[in-house]
């Protein structure tokens, strides 16, 4: 399952989570305002667990890829 699309016809093109109508933008602007996994989850029963991940992954992934290369 792909938990991060992008449809040019929804949210003006912006990346969402499995094609409902909540941003990457928005589950990251909620995270770095302090509001924990749960909480969002909560606020926003409809997501899960794993898009919190998926939207997580990619930084991570960056982070990884900066400390490989000092």
């Amino acid at each position: 399952m792909a938990r991060i699309t992008v449809d040019p016809e929804r949210m003006h093109g912006r990346p969402c989570i499995r094609d409902l109508r909540i941003t990457v933008a928005d589950v990251l602007g909620l995270l770095s305002a302090g509001q924990s996994r749960d909480s969002i989850i909560e606020d926003y029963p409809y997501l899960e667990q794993a898009d919190i991940d998926a939207v997580l992954a990619p930084a991570f992934r960056e982070q990884i890829l900066r400390l490989l290369r000092q």
